[in-house]
């Protein structure tokens, strides 16, 4: 907005003809005014250098900068709705595409009998490439380049390696995994307070499900840094049973008792080694005989689940007895209370009398 006063005609006026523009007072409204000075300076180099034609197409609006301006954005905006179509078909058939690649993958893997924890983790991480793949070809249709998404991300590089710590540690971790292979899939495993069957393993996290029947999802990096123990590396595993029975029991007919468990029961494995039975502590209440028994992985739980059962129908049968904690008090005689003679005083002078006559001798 122009602010004008009494001096703006000769401003004006002398603007248009070139000369010096007169000299502004250096009031409060000096500042205004060496605005409006300059304003007026460029309107009266534009005017002289205008023709009729010129002034012709601002006044019916023609070839202005506002009607350029919007014939400029009909124009983006008529380029752009088909490119963002495109990249949304990109996006909807990348993913079906994706998906059915992933499946491919894992149908391979099979027919070359990978390894399940191998399978999971390659089709998570070949799926994460593609959809990363396809989101960078729909960008580059509607205008975003690769490389300037990338200088992006580059710039961006500490703040997300700090935002993604946790992330790129449990990568690694799967990758750990596995190479190493501390466990595999269908392992059960125990890990801090985890316990369960490996379910799956992808590239970020790890799916466990317990008895419970709950899944409990573990971060590769957890897995990949603490100390665990894999149950079921080895083919064949060792069950141990405790048999407790009674202190004066004859141990020989416990142990025959038990013998008898082991050899009536067909998972037990007496090769490459033998079942053993030995007294293994003395309690407060029981002496205990533990059963070492070698059983294959796939049936150790279904040993575990009824063994305890034959242990005690065979101690009913043999007349084995099972104790239970119990404790013994043990009570002395009664105590009786002092019978003390009385002594007379014809005792006393008795006694008294013999002392004299003692003396006296």
């Amino acid at each position: 907005m122009l602010l004008l006063d009494d001096n703006t005609p000769s401003l004006m006026t002398a603007a248009a003809q070139g000369a010096a523009a007169p000299t502004i007072p250096d009031d409060k409204f000096g500042q205004t005014l060496k605005v409006t000075d300059s304003i007026t300076h460029t309107v009266a180099d534009s005017l002289k250098n205008m023709n009729l034609s010129d002034i012709k197409s601002i006044v019916t609006g023609e070839n202005t900068i506002v009607k350029d301006g919007l014939r400029e954005l009909t124009q983006l905006t008529v380029g752009f709705i088909p490119k963002l179509l495109v990249a949304v078909l990109i996006l909807w058939v990348g993913m079906k595409l994706a998906k059915m690649l992933k499946r491919a993958i894992i149908r391979a893997l099979d027919r070359r009998g990978a390894e399940a924890s191998l399978k999971s983790f390659l089709a998570s991480l070949v799926d994460l490439l593609l959809k990363a793949m396809i989101i960078i070809m729909a960008m580059d249709v509607i205008g975003i380049k690769a490389t300037s998404f990338i200088a992006l991300l580059g710039a961006m590089g500490l703040a997300i390696g700090m935002a993604l710590q946790g992330t790129l540690q449990n990568f690694a971790g799967g990758v750990i995994i596995l190479l190493m292979k501390p466990f595999k899939v269908d392992d059960y495993i125990e890990c801090g307070n985890y316990k369960g069957y490996i379910k799956e393993i992808r590239i970020f996290h790890t799916f466990m499900r317990p008895f419970n029947g709950r899944t409990i999802i573990i971060p590769n990096s957890e897995l990949a840094t603490k100390s665990l123990i894999n149950h079921t590396k080895e083919p064949v595993i060792r069950l141990d049973v405790v048999a407790s029975v009674a202190y004066g029991t004859d141990l020989k007919k416990a142990k025959e008792a038990l013998w008898q468990v082991i050899n009536n029961e067909p998972l037990i494995l007496h090769e490459p080694k033998a079942p053993t039975i030995a007294v293994s502590n003395l309690g407060d209440s029981s002496v205990d005989l533990t059963l070492w028994l070698w059983v294959t992985v796939e049936d150790y739980w279904t040993l575990w689940m009824h063994i305890r059962e034959d242990i005690y129908i065979a101690f009913n049968n043999a007349g084995v007895e099972i104790p239970f904690p119990q404790i013994t008090l043990h009570h002395g005689a009664e105590k009786q209370p002092i019978q003390m003679e009385p002594r007379t005083a014809t005792a006393h002078l008795q006694t008294s009398e013999e002392e004299k006559l003692g003396a006296g001798d």
